[in-house]
């Protein structure tokens, strides 16, 4: 059968450029497969909070959502279906589902093997109790630009429930100076709210808490007032000097180691008891953290004054022997921070089999520390007790007893559950749901 040597041609051309499509496709596919397996053979497979579910019915396998991943390899198709490859990578930035053409991707908390409790939140950011709003961390939001865009939100619902004739109340009172608390504050100034914010501890919220020169990964963002902040990769201090100066010009109203104890119903507001006074206003904002009350370990010796439950300054730990207890990004960066101290020994102690919490760049750092004996990483470990120069650590089936002069316990916090009950707010566990 004769062929035209032309249609011979481009036929020839066109295979070649489908056999070198499906190559590349089936090497990246195979790529992400090796991934996924490696993070489940790891214990890597919970995602840390907000995170995509795919539907694999109706998604395409596009790799719209994979490109749009700020993380990379978070996302990756495998049998022509998008896949949450290496879930502890994802920070819930959420630009995954706003790529999705079809709209495949739901954002939710928590998995079915691991579920995640937060207070009960409207579309406008109200809790169950009228009134009382919550935007940033405690509502499950921990990226900087989620918190900031949150706290905005919430005072223009707060805004539509002003009152100008009560005269005898602030129109908000905002808990939290963090990101999403002076991201309200900016709002409410904006909007002319007479509007007080609460801050127990200092500028900047857990971010004040970070190590010293800790890198800080943000996203674009748009402030109240301000504009638009481009911070991506950032440090503590230039982060915090940034919200310092903003806070100077703009004149916001933040009263700072002022911590709230309660909040009651009053009239038609809310009596916020502080410390050291009591307020009214017709809505309160709780931007607060999640962790609350740092976790004890309840051994002996705990409460000798080497313990601290955070790190500010590596280099008071310079020459010392050191323990760090957790499996969290807070004790891996803690761990590695203090590792490069000259002349420190440092044990990282983890009751876990793997650092499933931590993100992978910190992982990295701590098997890096470990492999150049900067660091000894004690896995499926518990700390027994804490004395005047030594700690006692249950490990490979017997009690290691380390020298040690200073402990730091990074085990995360306690949800601030009697607070939020308190205050009527309900709470629930979500099991992958939204």
């Amino acid at each position: 059968m004769y062929i035209d040597p032309t249609f011979r041609f481009y036929a020839s051309i066109l295979a070649l450029i489908w056999a070198g499509y499906f190559a590349v496709k089936w090497r990246g596919e195979a790529r992400n497969l090796a991934i996924k397996k490696a993070a489940e053979e790891a214990g890597l497979t919970e995602p840390h909070s907000l995170h995509p579910l795919i539907d694999p019915v109706t998604c395409l396998g596009c790799g719209a959502c994979a490109r749009a991943c700020p993380e990379g390899d978070t996302l990756g198709l495998i049998d022509g279906k998008a896949h949450l490859i290496e879930p502890t990578r994802c920070l819930g930035h959420g630009a995954c589902a706003a790529a999705c053409p079809t709209k495949s991707i739901t954002l939710v908390f928590g998995t079915a093997a691991r579920g995640i409790d937060l207070p009960q939140i409207g579309p406008d950011f109200q809790s169950n109790v009228p009134g009382i709003f919550i935007a940033g961390e405690l509502g499950g939001m921990g990226l900087i630009r989620n918190a900031v865009e949150q706290g905005r939100q919430a005072v223009e619902s707060i805004c539509k429930r002003v009152n100008r004739d009560a005269a005898n109340q602030l129109d908000l009172i905002v808990v939290g100076a963090g990101p999403a608390g002076l991201a309200a504050a900016l709002a409410a100034k904006q909007h002319g709210l007479r509007y007080t914010v609460i801050e127990q501890d200092d500028l900047g919220g857990a971010v004040f808490k970070y190590p010293r020169n800790k890198v800080v990964m943000t996203a674009p963002a748009v402030l109240p007032i301000v504009g638009q902040i481009s911070f991506r990769r950032t440090t503590k201090e230039a982060l915090l000097q940034f919200w310092r100066e903003v806070e100077s010009s703009q004149k916001l109203n933040v009263h700072y180691h002022e911590r709230v104890e309660r909040v009651e119903p009053h009239g038609d507001g809310f009596s916020v008891h502080t410390n050291n006074r009591v307020m009214r206003a017709a809505s309160v904002l709780l931007a607060i953290g999640r962790r609350g009350t740092p976790r004890r370990l309840n051994v002996p010796g705990e409460d000798s004054s080497k313990v601290v439950y955070q790190l500010i300054d590596a280099e008071q730990y310079r020459g010392r022997n050191v323990l760090v207890v957790g499996g969290g990004d807070s004790a891996l960066e803690a761990a590695c921070v203090i590792a490069e101290q000259l002349g420190t020994c440092v044990a990282l102690s983890y009751r876990g089999d793997a650092f499933s919490r931590a993100r992978q760049v910190n992982r990295e750092n701590a098997e890096k520390m470990a492999r150049n004996r900067r660091l000894q990483i004690m896995l499926q470990s518990e700390v027994k007790a804490i004395g005047d120069n030594t700690v006692d650590v249950e490990w490979k089936g017997g009690r290691a007893t380390l020298p040690n002069d200073a402990v730091i316990i990074c085990a995360g916090g306690q949800l601030p559950t009697e607070f939020l009950k308190q205050a009527g707010i309900w709470m629930e566990t979500k099991f992958g749901t939204r």
